[in-house]
């Protein structure tokens, strides 16, 4: 793991579990880093990982319950498959069980598999604590520019498999959901911090796939 990744280290995953009053299962730390390091994947990775820990931080005192959120983060992209549309919820039944498992309440496995479906892209928050994980989640979009397209790159190497004619088409109509709603994050923190540049992030990007869908 890059020494950078200070959010996702196997100290970071201790002092989680301290916060919660749980032991750390450190073979299921090891599962899951395994799972974020998977060849296929070239955005839901670590370093994505990584940067929603980061920007956690910065509205992390507005949680109600943020170990219950930092937990959700760990597992929202544990499975990921490009090919099917049930990631979400088997990743949100994999936390529910290591939460059971670890001994904690019913009530945060509910809580914890709640924030972890909230992330489908098409799920509405339901509380404050879903809007922080699902803003964090999409905070990419309000990244700089470069590390933008570098998302974009990723995103297409994650969908190598799809025909770029598909993909672009595809991608556009997601770019266009995002950019049809009234706000793209939820906290008026992220809306502040992010929402203008990731309009322009997405218009950039629609702008740039649908010149490039012309030129075929």
């Amino acid at each position: 793991m890059p020494a950078s990744a200070e959010h996702t280290s196997i100290a970071a995953w201790r002092t989680l579990w301290q916060r919660l009053a749980a032991a750390a299962d450190e073979v299921l730390y090891e599962d899951l880093v395994a799972r974020y390091r998977e060849r296929d994947r070239h955005y839901h990775t670590l370093q994505h990982l990584d940067e929603c820990f980061a920007n956690l931080r910065a509205i992390r005192a507005d949680a109600r319950h943020p170990g219950e959120i930092e937990l959700a983060l760990w597992f929202h992209d544990a499975i990921y498959d490009v090919a099917r549309h049930d990631n979400e919820a088997r990743s949100a039944d994999w936390a529910r069980a290591a939460i059971e498992s670890a001994g904690l309440a019913a009530t945060i496995a509910d809580r914890v598999h709640a924030l972890v479906m909230a992330t489908s892209h098409n799920a509405i928050p339901a509380d404050l604590d879903q809007q922080i994980l699902v803003d964090v989640d999409l905070s990419i979009l309000g990244a700089p520019p470069l590390r933008f397209d570098e998302y974009e790159r990723q995103i297409r190497a994650e969908y190598s498999a799809v025909p770029l004619p598909q993909f672009r088409a595809a991608r556009c109509r997601v770019l266009n959901e995002f950019l049809d709603r009234p706000t793209i994050f939820n906290t008026k923190l992220f809306v502040a911090a992010y929402e203008a540049q990731a309009r322009t992030n997405l218009a950039r990007s629609i702008e740039r796939l649908t010149v490039m869908q012309g030129a075929r």
